[in-house]
């Protein structure tokens, strides 16, 4: 008997419901938060580094789901290298033989950092992190993970658990009992390895909320000072890794380190199948895998499915023979200077920071008396209302997806697809330079600041 199913029917039946069916079914406060500010548009396909509604309108991505759609959406040879996998009907899965493509891609992943040896698949970033945090115990014999605050490192528990954002920890204690310090601070490094019970550093290189860089030289000395106390050094790659920053991994902007161990995730996906990969030095593996006893000692279902494998051994080739780590780095290069020549012109403009394409643009007080006054109505009702301002006409008014960098944090994150190019900056930088234009007009978007003041203090 043969089941019929046309996906082109459902959608074509049912795709109008889809905020309906969201806040009936998923998470309610996702579409009323969608509506609220207006992001509750209908795109009906995706390209590259655009979207496009119904109308054919296109909207330029400046999101990249989040730092996933490296490549930009669909890109052909992600596309069919999945249905090339797809069509060779592999016997995928098996739990007991040794399929080639997670070997192959194991092996393509391990030449970006030659110091690693071998590779844990998983399925997402959190899993990588989680991943990591067990290695470094099981290698070290200690207990206790230190992390630094305002990062970030997913959501299940073991990675909520280092992550450095109290809103995020709330409400789900206990915690396993791991400890933050601050980012760039050796002396409170040092104070808790000299306690003996530390077994890593998990520290993002670049930290995604608020985009803030590790200090010149930290990473190198948290690296000498953790060996020095037998601990280890997690680099957390996750939405850094794979060119993001202008290399390939962003711990390579400092010579001499070697982390232990690695997360990546995100845009080894090519957008399209969850996967992530946990690197490290064939010690820590062995420790974990210490006899056949423990060969299932740590494992993941999906882990290594060929579909997975597939999409990665084709991005990792799409981006060697495309070049993508160099166009990140010269595209973002050119943005990141373009929007620092702004800082002078826009009193509401306080910082632009970040490497490669991903770069924070913060908000901060401004001078003339009329400006303070509305900035200070806005800090009064929540921290982060300005940026959200800036997001909103962005979207509405110029079709440019962008997003906050954070709970109560006046920062926007451009993290777009790494094969935009001058075309896109020039874009960005026209719709950017006409939102803050407004802004310090009086124009219309202080209208929608007080709806969004009203809907902060609704809230409360």
């Amino acid at each position: 008997m043969t089941t019929e199913f046309d996906l082109g029917a459902l959608l074509a039946e049912r795709g109008a419901e889809r905020y309906e069916l969201h806040a009936k079914h998923l998470n309610h406060q996702l579409p009323r938060m969608l509506h609220t500010i207006g992001f509750d548009k209908v795109y009906e396909r995706a390209e590259g580094a655009h979207f496009f509604d119904a109308d054919g309108n296109d909207y330029l991505d400046m999101l990249a789901g989040f730092g996933v759609m490296g490549l930009g959406r669909h890109h052909p040879v992600v596309r069919k290298a999945l249905h090339d996998v797809l069509d060779a009907s592999l016997a995928d899965l098996t739990r007991f033989d040794c399929q080639p493509l997670p070997g192959l891609l194991a092996e393509r992943l391990l030449t970006h950092s030659p110091h690693l040896d071998r590779v844990f698949f998983g399925n997402s970033g959190t899993e990588a992190v989680e991943t990591a945090l067990k290695f470094a115990r099981r290698a070290t014999g200690r207990p206790r993970i230190l992390y630094c605050e305002h990062s970030f490192h997913g959501l299940t528990t073991g990675s909520l658990s280092v992550n450095g954002e109290e809103g995020f920890r709330e409400g789900f204690a206990p915690l396993l009992p791991d400890t933050a310090v601050p980012l760039g601070d050796l002396d409170a490094l040092a104070r808790e390895l000299r306690k003996g019970d530390v077994a890593a550093l998990i520290v993002e290189p670049i930290q995604g909320k608020g985009v803030h860089e590790t200090p010149p030289g930290y990473l190198r000395a948290a690296q000498e000072l953790l060996h020095k106390h037998k601990a280890l050094l997690i680099a957390d790659e996750v939405q850094t890794g794979l060119g993001r920053t202008g290399d390939f991994y962003a711990y390579q902007h400092e010579d001499g380190v070697e982390p232990d161990l690695v997360c990546v995730a995100k845009a080894l996906s090519g957008g399209y199948v969850p996967v992530s990969a946990t690197l490290g030095k064939d010690w820590i593996f062995k420790k974990v895998y210490s006899s056949i006893d423990r060969v299932l000692i740590h494992s993941a279902s999906f882990g290594s499915n060929a579909q997975a494998m597939a999409a990665g051994l084709a991005v990792l080739s799409v981006m060697e023979n495309e070049q993508i780590v160099a166009n990140a780095r010269a595209t973002g290069e050119l943005l990141k200077s373009r929007l620092a020549a702004l800082v002078d012109r826009y009193e509401l403009l306080a910082d632009v920071r970040g490497r490669g394409l991903m770069i924070g643009i913060e908000f901060g007080r401004p001078r003339s008396l009329k400006l303070r006054g509305r900035w200070t109505m806005l800090q009064a009702a929540r921290k982060g209302l300005f940026a959200q301002m800036v997001v909103v006409p962005l979207l509405q008014r110029h079709r440019i997806l962008t997003q906050v960098s954070g709970d109560h944090l006046e920062v926007i994150k451009l993290i777009p697809p790494l094969v935009i190019g001058e075309a896109e900056v020039d874009r960005f930088m026209d719709a950017f330079t006409a939102v803050m234009d407004d802004a310090h007009g009086g124009g219309l978007m202080w209208d929608f600041g007080k709806t969004l003041v009203k809907q902060a203090v609704a809230n409360r």
